[in-house]
């Protein structure tokens, strides 16, 4: 049974491994989400943590990060290391030159909706070669509303993903997927603990979302409730490694 991860740490271990079941089940085109408030913040070293993850890579593995000053950065704090650590690229210099035949796997740091054409040629230039996303912000509506065509490339892209990972806490549940399982929602009990309330084969959000939390929900709902953390003390945790 999921259990809702109560640091960091924790939550990096439990998408490492649902990550590894996606690839060993044919999926070569990922995301990794932690819809954390200013999880963004600490996307290097996110980024770092899972590089070194999938060190066994060694030269094979790229990080791309959306621009060349995050790349910079992220170069110097790291220092030498077995892998590239790049940019998606830009009009003067695209992405086609930042690929290479000996590349075997990608990481995709924190890529927003004004990245989705780049992320996505990455993906068709990549081939059967793993892509990555790592807390990707591609669902940035106030982004994404530059225009019908900017809206249409980007729902095209993410139908293309699969969810290895996914944590995202509410102000009274939690929403989670560990591949290969299906998606949960928990929901806050009064004694700070939560139960797992349902399990549904695809996202939940907006008002489906909205129903499943109030009782209405329409999918099949499973019938063990499992207590786990309470939101409160999980965040406390997470917002603690956030500082660190």
């Amino acid at each position: 049974m999921t259990q809702i991860p109560q640091s960091l740490e924790s939550a990096i271990a439990q998408a490492h491994t649902a990550t590894l079941t996606a690839l060993e089940s044919g999926f070569n085109r990922l995301q990794v989400e932690l819809i954390i408030p200013e999880i963004a913040l600490k996307a290097q070293e996110l980024a770092f943590a899972f590089a070194q993850l999938f060190s066994e890579y060694g030269a094979g593995l790229k990080v791309f990060f959306p621009d060349t000053g995050a790349a910079a950065l992220a170069r110097r704090e790291w220092g030498e290391t077995t892998f590239a650590v790049t940019d998606l690229g830009s009009s003067r210099s695209p992405i086609e030159n930042r690929v290479s035949d000996t590349d075997e796997f990608y990481l995709v740091v924190s890529p927003s909706a004004v990245e989705v054409a780049q992320v996505e040629k990455l993906c068709n230039l990549a081939g059967d070669r793993p892509v990555i996303l790592i807390i990707p912000q591609l669902e940035d509506i106030s982004v994404v509303g530059i225009g019908y065509a900017a809206r249409q490339l980007r729902e095209r892209f993410l139908s293309t993903l699969e969810s290895s990972y996914y944590y995202r806490p509410l102000e009274d549940a939690v929403v989670m997927r560990v591949f290969p399982g299906l998606w949960q929602v928990w929901r806050e009990l009064e004694d700070n603990k939560f139960e797992l309330i349902t399990e549904v084969p695809k996202k939940p959000l907006g008002e489906v979302l909205d129903r499943i939390l109030m009782g209405q929900n329409d999918e099949e709902e499973t019938n063990q409730k499992s207590p786990s953390l309470g939101l409160l003390a999980t965040m406390k945790n997470f917002i603690k490694a956030l500082n660190n």
